[in-house]
């Protein structure tokens, strides 16, 4: 071989100069895989939203069969992939992660008796997208076709995931929508009811953000922190409120930016390309000035 290779070979085989990038799995841990948590957001969708994913032919006599198989597969599945998650952010050896089965087991089964609650809110969340487009022909369309109910159909799948603690996977399940839709979520975010997303390339939620019922976002909204307090070693700290609160029945227009840990009243209106620090009383309408 060319010694070029060679030396290239060696570069790249040097485990300390990529320790930090490099996840050295323990031996018999299980690793998530993007191609079957996408087969597994697949089968929810089909139970989730029947006749439109997965089998186009069931029917009222068939339900109980369709959704029993789907089920079936899914919980199979998704044990799995919720187990190989524990084992990643596991530090134990292998026989820690060996006796993760059953707890895998139990997480996956009280995720599948949550989906009925999931469908309802994401029935909401159709019939905002419906109600709010005067392009929109049907629910139909409306579920194969927008962008915003595949982000947050992924989102509330894995807010659920990650309410039950299972590590890695929900963010690896809102990643996939934000890389097919423009649009990035994080899990950890608290989303209400009949919420609606118009055309939403480039919208971003934060972990910490709170959106209360009835809300609709446009394109290009940003929910972000402000900064990021600093502890005695000059690290960020995690795991606090960081993210805006957005109240009830309130319109965001496209490409503005609401920053850090401030309160948007019930009611209020952001207009387009506006930057927000500060808190907006319930019923304001902020506008640029012409």
């Amino acid at each position: 071989m060319n010694k070029k290779l060679l030396d290239a070979i060696k570069q790249l085989s040097d485990v300390e100069s990529f320790k930090d990038v490099c996840h050295q799995q323990a031996q018999n841990h299980p690793m998530p895989s993007v191609d079957v948590l996408g087969d597994i957001v697949q089968l929810i969708r089909s139970i989730l939203f029947p006749g439109y994913f997965g089998n186009a032919n069931v029917n009222s006599r068939s339900m109980l069969y369709h959704i029993g198989v789907n089920v079936e597969k899914l919980h199979s599945q998704l044990s799995n992939q919720i187990k190989a998650g524990m084992c990643f952010d596991s530090r134990e050896e292998d026989k820690a992660c060996s006796l993760m089965d059953n707890e895998a087991n139990d997480k996956a089964t009280q995720f599948i008796s949550q989906l009925s609650t999931i469908r309802e809110k994401l029935h909401t969340d159709v019939l905002a997208a419906f109600n709010g487009d005067p392009a929109a022909k049907s629910f139909g369309e409306v579920i194969f076709c927008y962008p915003s109910i595949r982000a947050i159909s992924n989102y509330r799948i894995a807010n659920a995931l990650l309410k039950l603690d299972v590590p890695l996977i929900p963010r690896i399940i809102t990643e996939m929508a934000h890389s097919e839709t423009g649009i990035d979520i994080h899990p950890g975010a608290s989303i209400g009811d009949f919420f609606t997303i118009d055309h939403g390339t480039g919208v971003v939620i934060g972990e910490t953000a709170i959106i209360g019922n009835n809300v609709k976002m446009y394109q290009g909204v940003t929910l972000g922190a402000k900064s990021f307090p600093l502890d005695a070693d000059g690290n960020p700290i995690k795991g606090i409120q960081r993210h805006p609160r957005i109240g009830n029945n309130v319109i965001i227009y496209s490409n503005s930016t609401i920053l850090g840990t401030i309160t948007v009243g019930d009611g209020a209106v952001i207009g387009g390309n506006i930057w927000v620090d500060s808190d907006v009383p319930a019923g304001a309408k902020i506008v640029q000035r012409k």
